[in-house]
């Protein structure tokens, strides 16, 4: 789960490397203001490398940039051409340790809840009574989508669950619908679950399949994490995901390009999360101290040759090919304190993700957030390959391009439900500290109609 920015007694200057005092200021050698945190660099939101257009990439999109600069585009780049790249063009995780241990982010709950969340190592395979089936295509699909209402323990996995929400046949009380979600819209799949330590599950999605104007295929997943530090994250990441789901569909359909039409979700989404703050007035007097509601986001939209994401927070996106002995490549960057000093130069790579402070965001969707900025960048992988979006209740335990690689079946872009169960269960095997979310989206998008396997 992220948290919101937290200020911490730093050890030494990370000027001029003097030891320091607890409490101090500025530093007594050089005088560094040790209250500032170094500004992020400068992001290009819609900045892509130049590269060959993939074959099958016919669409004719508008070129303009979002915001309406008037700007065109330019194109954009294989992952496989400069491996290990982010979208701005600077080296990614070039040196990166193979692991770091697990990182937590907020203290440590009781290893129990009751209502458990249903293991889905242990799922039985998706059919057509299966509750977890897919909404209709062409409509996103979400946390509230409709679900068949002859539910299966998951406990015993043979007796229907009665209307008190306890099983026929063993008498087992079912977890909340919340705890444990699947679902599937054409091509793509998600699952998210509550985790082996939390509460409940603050982590929402929304999914969607749609035809674009000339006919041509287009599949779309939005991933959101709410800020635990907050007040009603789960209400966050849920207003946040409809509202990026919902905007996102709309816009393809209308033939908005998928770059522009990812930068206008994250702002729906934005605005989504920003009217909670001020309802119900008896969340805000029942809590006052603490923050807005608030999240992270990250979406990728799939075409026949085009593959877009876009994202604010730590929420992640990786490219991950089906021939293995080609490059995986992690897709955005996150909007992380750990990120920020690395940035800066005032820390390693290691020494940043191994400090308490690695997972606090600068950046999120909320009233009290400093200022919009949503990321977005584009690509033409020339090989198939699947997207994986995700929490970091995920890629805490698979964060290297490389590891996240592995942990994906080979068999994704065939198996996209399937995979997204492995991954969750990758996740609880790794300790399922945090929620874990992830979607899978093959490229390029299927024809219209087909689906997991």
């Amino acid at each position: 789960m992220s948290q919101m920015p937290q200020q911490a007694a730093r050890s030494k200057c990370p000027s001029c490397a003097e030891p320091l005092e607890p409490g101090d200021l500025f530093c007594g050698a050089c005088g560094y203001d040790l209250s500032v945190v170094p500004a992020p660099p400068q992001d290009h939101p819609t900045l892509t490398m130049s590269g060959s257009p993939a074959p099958g990439d016919g669409v004719d999109w508008p070129t303009a940039e979002p915001g309406g600069s008037g700007r065109t585009s330019p194109a954009a780049h294989q992952p496989t051409d400069l491996p290990g790249t982010d979208s701005g063009g600077k080296p990614l995780h070039a040196e990166e340790p193979a692991a770091r241990g697990v990182r937590f982010d907020r203290p440590d709950e009781p290893d129990d809840y009751p209502l458990q969340a249903p293991d889905p190592r242990a799922a039985a395979p998706a059919g057509p009574d299966d509750p977890a089936a897919a909404a209709a295509p062409g409509a996103p699909a979400g946390p509230g989508g409709p679900a068949d209402p002859a539910k299966v323990c998951v406990a015993c996995r043979a007796g229907r669950v009665d209307s008190d929400g306890y099983c026929e046949n063993c008498g087992h009380a079912q977890p909340r619908e919340r705890d444990h979600m699947e679902r599937e819209s054409g091509p793509v799949a998600a699952v998210s679950d509550r985790g082996l330590r939390h509460h409940r599950n603050e982590d929402a999605f929304a999914l969607g399949d749609t035809a674009l104007p000339d006919g041509s295929p287009a599949t779309l997943a939005i991933v959101c994490d709410g800020v635990s530090s907050a007040t009603r994250p789960d209400e966050a990441s849920t207003a946040a995901s409809q509202a990026a789901g919902d905007t996102l569909l709309a816009a393809l359909q209308r033939g908005t390009h998928p770059q522009t039409a990812m930068h206008e979700a994250i702002v729906a989404a934005s605005q989504a999360v920003n009217a909670l703050a001020g309802e119900p007035v008896s969340a805000g007097e029942h809590a006052p101290h603490q923050n807005a509601p608030a999240c992270t986001i990250v979406g990728a939209v799939v075409t026949s040759g085009l593959l877009v994401v876009g994202w604010v927070g730590d929420s992640r996106a990786y490219w991950v090919p089906v021939d293995r002995s080609a490059p995986p490549a992690r897709l955005t960057e996150d909007d992380s304190w750990a990120a920020q000093m690395v940035a800066a130069g005032l820390m390693s790579e290691a020494e940043a993700y191994a400090d308490e402070r690695a997972h606090a965001i600068t950046g999120w969707l909320g009233a009290d957030a400093y200022e919009l900025e949503p990321h977005t960048a584009s690509f033409k992988p020339d090989r198939p390959g699947v997207v994986i979006v995700c929490t970091d209740g995920l890629w805490n335990y698979a964060e290297t391009a490389e590891e996240m690689c592995e942990a994906v079946p080979p068999d994704a872009a065939d198996r996209p439900l399937h995979s997204a169960r492995v991954l969750v269960g990758h996740a609880l095997d790794g300790g399922g500290h945090d929620n874990v979310t992830v979607a899978v989206l093959p490229f390029p998008a299927p024809p219209q109609g087909a689906g997991s396997a």
